[in-house]
């Protein structure tokens, strides 16, 4: 399966349109959302044109492609308005033999890690930091954010494909991977 990930949107309109050439460019099975799609949030400063009514109008359009994790800025008013379910705390994938509890983080993430085994990965966003870390019993995987990176990253996504995941700038340009065991 290749799965385009994304994480942290938070209403930007511009960044969301480009997520979505990104996508087309791409043609990914599924797009994976990581939460905090819509609402900016009290810590963050409004994105480049944060415009939440847009971004519900373009990703309604896609909803059969989307997969969507519940963040900590969403709320049961989000789902009112987007066409695809955006409240489960998690969803568990496989790849290449490897289970993916994916998350926003804000609930489970390294200091409170769910129940894993040895070779699992816990993918999430919320930090908005892009970042790959092998840990003795599992990997930790974040995509970084779509609209308000932090510590110098860039706007981004991550692609997975034949169990390698790829870090990638909004222009399309890998800048990490990672292959799974």
């Amino acid at each position: 399966m290749k799965l385009m990930i994304a994480s942290d949107i938070h209403g930007s309109a511009y960044y969301c349109e480009k997520l979505l050439e990104a996508w087309k460019k791409e043609q990914p099975d599924k797009l994976l959302l990581l939460g905090d799609i819509l609402y900016h949030g009290p810590r963050n400063d409004l994105p480049k044109e944060y415009a939440p009514k847009q971004v519900i109008a373009m990703l309604n359009e896609i909803k059969d492609e989307i997969l969507c994790v519940r963040g900590n800025c969403e709320a049961e008013v989000d789902q009112m308005v987007l066409n695809f379910p955006v409240l489960a705390d998690y969803c568990i994938l496989y790849e290449e033999g490897h289970m993916i509890f994916a998350t926003h983080g804000h609930v489970h993430n390294e200091k409170n890690v769910p129940p894993l085994k040895k070779g699992d990965i816990l993918l999430h966003g919320h930090t908005h930091i892009p970042k790959c870390t092998e840990h003795e019993t599992y990997t930790y995987i974040n995509p970084g954010s779509v609209s308000i990176p932090k510590e110098n990253s860039a706007h981004g996504y991550m692609m997975m494909e034949n169990g390698t995941f790829s870090w990638k700038n909004l222009d399309g340009e890998i800048y990490r991977t990672y292959k799974l065991d």
